[in-house]
Parts: C-alpha cells; sequence; structure tokens
C-alpha cells in the first residue's frame, strides 16, 4: 500500500470524525434535566469527561490538520536528473497515483524522451499532455508509452493528466 493514500485515508478520516462529533454536540440540549426517572433512563445522559481526555482529542485534531497542512502544502515533489544516452536525455516515470518522478531536470536544446509506465487503472491518468509541446498521449496500462520532444527555451513546463487532476513539471535549464 502506497504511503499517499494511507496519509490520505488517515487524514479524511480525522476530519470525518471530527465532523461527526460536531455535529453531535451541535445537537445536544443544554438542558439535560428530565421529568422522570423512566425518561431519563431511556434518554442519553452527558457524561463529563476528564480533562486529560479532551487534551488527547485535541491534539490529536491538531496533528491531523498539521499532517494535511504539511502533505497538501509543503511536502517536495520527487525530483530527477535526465540521464543523457546517446545525445538523448531518458527518463523513466511510473504512473501509480500521480507521476513519480513528478519533476524532471533536462536541458535545453536536447531530445527528451520520457518513459511512462501507468500502473493505476484510474480513467484519470489514461492520457498524459504536454500544452507547451502540443503533445497528448494515450497510456495504455501496464505498459511503456514514450514520448519524445525537444525543449528549446528555458523555464518550467507543466505535463497533466487527461482531467487536469495529477501534475507533473519539466524543469529545463540552459
Amino acid at each position: 500500500m502506497k504511503r499517499s493514500i494511507f496519509f490520505g485515508t488517515l487524514v479524511g478520516l480525522g476530519f470525518l470524525l471530527g465532523a461527526i462529533s460536531g455535529a453531535i454536540a451541535g445537537e445536544m440540549p443544554a438542558d439535560h434535566t428530565m421529568p422522570s426517572e423512566a425518561t431519563e433512563s431511556a434518554q442519553f445522559r452527558r457524561i463529563d469527561q476528564p480533562l486529560s481526555n479532551k487534551v488527547a482529542v485535541t491534539l490529536g485534531g491538531l496533528g491531523l490538520m498539521g499532517l494535511e497542512l504539511w502533505w497538501f502544502l509543503l511536502s517536495k515533489p520527487k525530483s530527477q536528473k535526465a540521464a543523457a544516452r546517446n545525445g538523448i536525455q531518458d527518463v523513466a516515470i511510473a504512473v501509480d497515483g500521480g507521476y513519480e518522478p513528478s519533476r524532471i531536470v533536462v536541458k535545453a536544446g536536447q531530445p527528451v524522451r520520457l518513459n511512462f509506465l501507468r500502473h493505476d487503472p484510474s480513467s484519470c491518468l489514461e492520457e498524459v499532455r504536454l500544452p507547451e509541446f502540443r503533445i497528448a498521449q494515450a497510456l495504455p496500462l501496464n505498459e511503456v508509452t514514450t514520448v519524445e520532444f525537444t525543449p528549446n527555451q528555458p523555464g518550467s513546463y507543466e505535463f497533466t493528466c487527461g482531467m487536469n487532476m495529477f501534475r507533473g513539471t519539466i524543469q529545463v535549464e540552459a
């Protein structure tokens, strides 16, 4: 199981539990007095929790929020510099829940060959697009698909899935 799927599920579960507990707490009446003993046993009663439990739940929630912020804002994409063989810069990219590596460094003016190997059966990753180079290439499942182009200008160029949800970057250096 991939780490990204595990942490994403963990963060989602934390938010789900937080939303449910907040909704339940919002529905609790402020006055817990019951008219008779018989109706009191049939209703939920508020249970006072020790301070240590409240602190533990709060710290757990803050930890999950911190994990989400790190995941989406602070984690750095994996980068790989293209290896030049016979005058062609060659990079292998695994397509499984995204692109690995998601950042590729190449030199301007030399041909680039990207070899995509798609393992993920989702329909989103059935195609890769490099809009600046006018390339849209289908990625068959469990097959290596080669995309070749020559970047002439230094800069940062993006490649995406067919639905523009998963992204990668090609950094072209002079």
